[in-house]
């Protein structure tokens, strides 16, 4: 009679490849290698942009053609080494110093001590990289927190208004962004609704602060009688208050539009012109009738009007998209844009704002996303 043999534990070799390979899961997220490249390119491009821009290429170019390099690559190291605190540019040189010279050798009375600092360098270099990602990983949490607070401030969902149809969304290029969206009804003019897609210059965290002042701003006047110029005005008057001297202005179409009728009113404070797409076939764009808030404060704002008939979609977008660029730094454009409107301009409002994002992204490909994405549709059933 045969026993019954014993479990044979795996090889001490394959345990350790499947835990290498669990590992190399977890770093990479399971990504390609081709991914992992593309992305790595994205954002080397991306940093070497950060700091070309604040280096004198004048200064760079000049002298004989062999020194360039080495001008270039000094002036890169230089704004590197700037962005640091100065106790951590002390310890990058002295890191960078002692893998210059890995050998130090110290002579006694009766002894001779040779030993190797290359070895201490590379902990100093691990001990500033600890440093780097603390301060890294506190800024993302407080970011994701203010990423959270800015999501409650724009809507999840459209308001439901009969016999039309109504989607949006936005993407910024950072954690946070200053791209702004809205729709409500406007409580100073019953039964009509106010739609507003504003851009503030810049991105990021100031960029953010200055969009949900004038979101609050928007509000508030949109509860006082008046016309849309009037509230216009009242919006210029705050934003013009803090614009940093022009620095910081916002462009934003605003519209006002009774559901009942189709009819719209809108200022376009130096945004780019929505595409307004007629069920016959034809294309309107709603043009700018002023310069953008915070320019200055006599400006005046010229109220338009419109009819949205049965069929008809209205298309309000930022310039993030046709300002996105692919891995050869070549823009999606607004001809492309426009073509994804034509082609689709039959479909219902949700599904034509998903097919602007995908040919966006599939345009882009894995370049990294350099300014805030935000799309507004709506259409007349």
């Amino acid at each position: 009679m045969s026993t019954p043999s014993a479990t044979v534990p795996p090889p001490r070799s394959r345990k350790f490849g499947q835990r290498l390979h669990d590992f190399w899961e977890q770093v990479t997220e399971g990504a390609e290698l081709s991914q992992l490249w593309r992305q790595f390119k994205a954002e080397a491009r991306s940093s070497y942009s950060l700091y070309s821009r604040e280096v004198d290429w004048e200064q760079v170019h000049t002298g004989t053609r062999w020194k360039r390099p080495f001008r270039a690559a000094w002036a890169l190291f230089k704004v590197f080494l700037m962005k640091l605190s100065p106790a951590r540019r002390v310890l990058l040189l002295l890191a960078i110093l002692l893998l210059i010279w890995p050998r130090s050798t110290i002579v006694g009375q009766h002894t001779v001590v040779s030993f190797n600092t290359g070895t201490l360098g590379v902990l100093l270099l691990f001990v500033l990289l600890a440093l780097e990602l603390a301060d890294r990983v506190t800024m993302k949490r407080d970011l994701e927190i203010a990423r959270d607070i800015q999501s409650r401030l724009l809507p999840n969902e459209p308001p439901v208004i009969p016999c039309w149809q109504m989607a949006f969304r936005t993407r910024p290029a950072n954690t946070v962004g200053g791209d702004y969206y809205d729709a409500f009804p406007r409580s100073a003019a019953p039964g009509r609704m106010l739609v507003s897609v504003a851009d503030v210059a810049g991105k990021s965290v100031p960029a953010a602060l200055l969009m949900a002042t004038f979101q609050a701003s928007l509000e508030a006047l949109a509860a006082l009688p008046g016309t849309l110029a009037d509230l216009a005005r009242g919006l210029n008057r705050y934003t013009n208050a803090h614009s940093l001297d022009g620095l910081r202005f916002t462009t934003a179409f605003i519209a006002e539009f009774d559901p009942a009728t189709g009819t719209l009113d809108y200022v376009n404070a130096g945004h780019n012109p929505p595409f307004l797409l007629r069920a016959s076939g034809a294309i309107e764009r709603l043009e700018a009738t002023s310069v953008p808030f915070g320019i200055s404060a006599t400006t005046t704002f010229e109220q338009k009007t419109v009819g949205i008939g049965p069929g008809d979609a209205m298309v309000v977008y930022s310039d993030g998209v046709i300002e996105a660029v692919n891995d050869r730094e070549e823009e999606y454009g607004e001809y492309r844009f426009r073509d994804v409107l034509v082609r689709l301009r039959g479909v219902d409002a949700r599904n034509l704002l998903e097919a602007i994002f995908f040919d966006v992204d599939r345009y882009v490909g894995q370049a990294r996303q350099h300014d805030d994405i935000t799309c507004l549709v709506l259409r007349r059933e």
